[in-house]
């Protein structure tokens, strides 16, 4: 019996069957951003992003029982405050712990031992598991086909098990790597497991996410940037995992060049070495089969960002701006631009992006000027 990826569990994707084939499917979504200068987290800027989200509604799209979504998401900082009142263990300082949802087996006995090896993994990558929290949940706020689907969700916290408390991004090379394995080797899959980030989604409605997760109504829940997605799969099946916030991004629109930025990817993957996350074999391959475009978008993104670039950087490398004829760009920016693409190709077509990294936040628009009410744009970072 083959093992299912991480992207072919908790959906209601048919197989390839005719003329059918679900390598073609398309999407497009609504995405908003919420963020403040002053300095301190605070709930109403989650709760302003829920308010943003539910007016995205007419962004997304519902299912023939008219309760299950395509898939909607946060993302937001790690809400340290709410943790330390509502788990049983101790963590260490804020920054020096990772969490996240893992969507595990929604079979008890199987979540046991997807928990056990999950654990094991985390022990051969230099973490230690802090312990393992359930995650409140409303199954009854969303349609029959969504809870069909359903994973069981946990959140796992790891800290570093070696002599040097390691925080930020130092943590999350280390996450990343326990990540891509569960993925490769259980077929599992975690929205998120960062010290700087943290995703709730699902196969939810915009107006579903909230009710169905009720950690995001509590006010402890605080956080001073957050990001949203409500998904419309035009031809496409809702998924667990393929709903959006993604990693580092949320999407909007499509990636028309996909299959070739794909295909350059898996080709160049003996080429890569990375002395800040360690041997990359067992991670392999970078973009997940059976994810979306955008999933493959944010794998790289990620990729990037935690290979030592900094989070625009990456999104410039990916979706550069149409650099090529304009007379009057800045010659700094347009020898950025002329030297990473003989590094890396575009990943072309109709898109909005939204991303972070936990620190900072920025959008930008593809170079084509074909994403919503768009010009051609350069990246725009708060």
């Amino acid at each position: 019996m083959t093992m299912q990826g991480p992207y072919q569990r908790h959906n209601l994707v048919p197989e390839a069957s005719g003329l059918y084939n679900p390598s073609f499917e398309r999407d497009n979504c609504g995405l908003a951003m919420v963020a403040t200068l002053r300095g301190t987290p605070g709930h109403d800027i989650v709760d302003m992003a829920l308010r943003a989200l539910r007016n995205l509604e007419h962004r997304g799209a519902v299912g023939s029982d008219a309760g299950t979504g395509d898939g909607a998401g946060i993302i937001t900082q790690i809400p340290d405050g709410f943790f330390r009142e509502v788990v049983d263990f101790d963590l260490p300082a804020k920054g020096s712990y990772a969490v996240g949802i893992g969507f595990l087996s929604a079979d008890p006995s199987e979540r046991i031992e997807d928990k056990a090896r999950i654990e094991q993994i985390a022990a051969d990558e230099q973490l230690r598991v802090l312990g393992w929290r359930e995650v409140p949940i409303r199954p009854e706020e969303i349609g029959d086909l969504a809870r069909e689907a359903m994973p069981g969700f946990e959140q796992l916290f790891v800290a570093s098990s070696g002599d040097v408390e390691l925080s930020g991004i130092e943590l999350d090379r280390l996450t990343f790597r326990v990540r891509k394995r569960v993925e490769r080797e259980l077929g599992l899959y975690f929205p998120s497991l960062s010290a700087r980030t943290l995703v709730y989604k699902g196969m939810v409605t915009t107006l579903q996410l909230e009710p169905f997760y009720p950690d995001l109504s509590d006010e402890r829940f605080e956080s001073t940037l957050a990001l949203v997605h409500s998904r419309y799969s035009t031809n496409t099946f809702p998924s667990w995992p393929l709903a959006q916030p993604f990693r580092r991004i949320a999407h909007n629109g499509e990636i028309n060049t996909i299959r070739a930025n794909r295909n350059w990817m898996h080709a160049r993957q003996s080429q890569l070495h990375s002395d800040l996350l360690g041997q990359l074999d067992d991670l392999y391959p970078i973009v997940t089969e059976g994810a979306s475009d955008s999933a493959s978008l944010d794998e790289v993104v990620e990729l990037l960002e935690l290979g030592g670039r900094s989070l625009p950087h990456a999104i410039m490398m990916l979706v550069p701006e149409a650099w090529e004829n304009q007379t009057d760009m800045d010659p700094a920016v347009r020898d950025f631009y002329e030297y990473h693409s003989m590094l890396m190709e575009p990943w072309d077509g109709p898109a909005a992006l939204v991303f972070t990294d936990g620190s900072l936040v920025g959008a930008t628009l593809d170079r084509n000027g074909c994403g919503p009410d768009a010009t051609s744009s350069p990246v725009t970072v708060w």
